[in-house]
């Protein structure tokens, strides 16, 4: 990565390089559809982004947002009213990794047929499963 590698904190993807950070916090497909809700939508309650997200258990989505709020990304806000609110806002990195997301999502429409196309190629061969 040529003059960047120190401000990545490492040689290039060496195990102590930020950039393996950013795919780790990034590696949860769920994780990374929350991010882009709450960036779409703003702070929403659980069972709202249940309702926006779809296909998703509240149990799993219970999990992404403990690990968005673990990793810094997304915030709980608690509100004193009867019943209880609590509801998920991103935070400033969570806000900043929207545009990376944005660009996986533009490559998954530009390329997403080829691979599509590739693993039914792979499947139909027989190969093994990798």
């Amino acid at each position: 990565m040529g003059d960047t590698d120190d401000d990545l904190g490492g040689g290039v993807f060496a195990a102590d390089c930020r950039a393996r950070l950013a795919f780790d916090v990034i590696a949860n497909r769920w994780d990374s559809v929350v991010v882009y809700i709450l960036g779409e939508q703003g702070p929403m309650r659980p069972r709202a982004m249940l309702a926006r997200i779809g296909g998703i258990s509240p149990k799993v989505l219970n999990e992404a947002l403990r690990r968005l709020e673990y990793n810094g990304l997304v915030e709980r806000r608690r509100f004193a009213e009867a019943p209880p609110r609590v509801d998920y806002a991103l935070t400033e990195a969570g806000t900043a990794l929207l545009g990376p997301i944005r660009a996986l999502g533009a490559w998954a429409d530009a390329h997403g047929d080829t691979v599509l196309a590739a693993q039914e190629r792979f499947d139909r061969a027989g190969a093994r499963e990798l």
